[in-house]
């Protein structure tokens, strides 16, 4: 009994494993690809990688950077939104300048009050004060000289009259009445003439110091507000408000590294790749007339015409699209750049990898 137990499990092990065995054996059916693999359109092509550009005259997105360090207080547009040269896009905190340049205007503005009192002596009411100085002071003279002359005629009729001493005394009574009306004269005729031309000048050049630095800490105050420099659309904002800025970009916390502030671009009704060609396969390139391309969307079959726009005429050492040095050997690679209409059946967007092929020669 225990013999045909054993015998009996055995054959159920075996025919356990024959079907194991039939069922693991099987091939499971291939499931199609997602998509097919790019390869090349051209009986001989030229194969490279690129990245989509907006549409620029010259280089590649507009990459903006603060001129000045400090806490962002308002960020005042945003992702994909389409701008006119001159809006403003963020404002860094500007009260420390602010208060500087209005201190400076200030200053500038009393300059310039004290620039118009000198030009505008003399006043009336000072001529009026120095003439009355000198209509008291020629009273004062002629008074002098009559007591002087009466003391003078009784001396002569009887010098026992006059003592001598009063006599002097009126003498020199005269002449300082005299030399009084001098001075006060003098002091009209200065008064009458106004401000000295170098007090003038002196008083034109340190309004015009304080004007300039004023207008330069305007000028510098203007910079805390970030304007476009052209038209275009936001591509990217790397800052929210309160967080801090440099004259280096902003902190990514991803990228743990400093990005520009803004990336902008252009209306992206038509779109760039700069496709890199390696360094051994440059002499392949056809003349710039006859330069045929097309691009491949990665992870698609989607394919787009490209049309040659310029050769950026460098040879550059080869870094890897993702901004980290790779290459074990000196690589380098020479920037083409193509010009495509965007579909409007693909979502395609400025810093996408794309396969670029050339037509060789």
């Amino acid at each position: 009994m225990h013999n045909r137990i054993i015998f009996i499990a055995a054959g159920l092990g075996l025919t356990l494993a024959l079907v194991s065995a039939f069922i693991f054996s099987r091939q499971a059916k291939p499931q199609p690809p997602v998509f097919n693999p790019t390869a090349s359109p051209y009986p001989h092509g030229i194969y490279s990688e690129g990245m989509i550009e907006s549409d620029q005259d010259q280089g590649e997105n507009i990459n903006i950077y603060p001129e000045v360090p400090g806490p962002v207080t308002q960020v005042l547009i945003s992702e994909g939104q389409a701008v006119h040269q001159g809006d403003p896009l963020v404002r860094i905190d500007d009260s420390v300048q602010r208060a500087t340049a209005e201190q400076l205007q200030a200053q500038a503005e009393a300059a310039l009050t004290m620039l118009h009192e000198l030009k505008a002596e003399p006043r009336t009411e000072t001529l009026a004060v120095s003439a009355a100085q000198v209509d008291n002071a020629r009273a004062t003279l002629k008074n002098a000289r009559d007591q002087l002359s009466k003391e003078q005629r009784s001396y002569e009729m009887d010098p026992k009259s006059v003592s001598k001493n009063d006599l002097d005394n009126a003498i020199n009574a005269e002449r300082i009445a005299a030399t009084n009306l001098e001075v006060v004269n003098k002091q009209y005729l200065l008064t009458k003439a106004g401000a000295w031309i170098y007090d003038i000048e002196n008083q034109e050049r340190t309004y015009t110091s304080l004007q300039k630095s004023y207008l330069a800490a305007a000028a510098l105050l203007a910079k805390y507000t970030i304007r476009a420099p052209s038209d275009g659309v936001v591509l990217a904002v790397e800052a929210t408000a309160g967080s801090y800025v440099s004259t280096q970009g902003a902190y990514d916390s991803y990228t743990q590294g400093l990005d520009p502030l803004i990336v902008m671009g252009k209306p992206q009704g038509h779109l760039e790749v700069r496709a890199y060609i390696d360094e051994i396969l440059v002499h392949e390139l056809p003349s710039a007339p006859k330069v045929q391309a097309e691009m491949f969307i990665r992870g698609t079959n989607d394919r787009v015409p490209l049309t040659f726009v310029r050769v950026q005429p460098y040879i550059s050492p080869k870094i890897e699209l993702s901004n980290e040095r790779q290459e074990l050997v000196d690589v380098r690679v020479l920037p083409v750049i193509f010009r495509f209409q965007n579909p409007k059946t693909l979502h395609l967007y400025p810093g996408q990898l794309v396969d670029v092929y050339v037509k060789s020669q």
